[in-house]
């Protein structure tokens, strides 16, 4: 099985030993993602796993569409969080990006994550054809 490193114009993979996602074949395995912007400078929502979360599956959206795969292909979703304080309350993002059909997921409490402040991560599976344009 062939693969490629997918990664958006983020200047911050240059330095790092890993892509923001991988496509097989028709999977795409999204590594976890933190709510660091893409300058890893800046952590959005501190202090607040709603607005981290929200902010995740922004930046997964951007890793998808360089895929060519939307939001809509994901099948599988791993949420590392440090508490279970306001977990409960992400639900309601899941809902807004996911709609009626949700991927499979796990819930996995951990010590610590690499990213000081972070509340959450966030690891996911597509299943997203090649999408291809054909020129006129």
């Amino acid at each position: 099985m062939r693969h490629e490193a997918i990664t958006p114009d983020w200047p911050r993979f240059a330095k790092f030993t890993f892509s923001a996602a991988v496509r097989a074949d028709e999977l795409v395995l999204l590594s976890g993602m933190t709510a660091f912007d893409e300058t890893m400078q800046t952590l959005v929502g501190e202090g607040d796993i709603v607005a981290q979360v929200r902010y995740i599956y922004q930046k997964m959206a951007t890793v998808l569409a360089a895929a060519g795969a939307t939001m809509d292909d994901v099948v599988f979703t791993r949420d590392s969080v440090v508490n279970t304080e306001n977990y409960a309350k992400t639900a309601a993002v899941r809902r807004e990006v996911f709609g009626p059909t949700f991927p499979a997921a796990t819930g996995v409490i951990v010590a610590g994550l690499l990213r000081p402040g972070a509340l959450i991560e966030i690891d996911a599976i597509a299943v997203s054809p090649r999408r291809t344009t054909r020129s006129a």
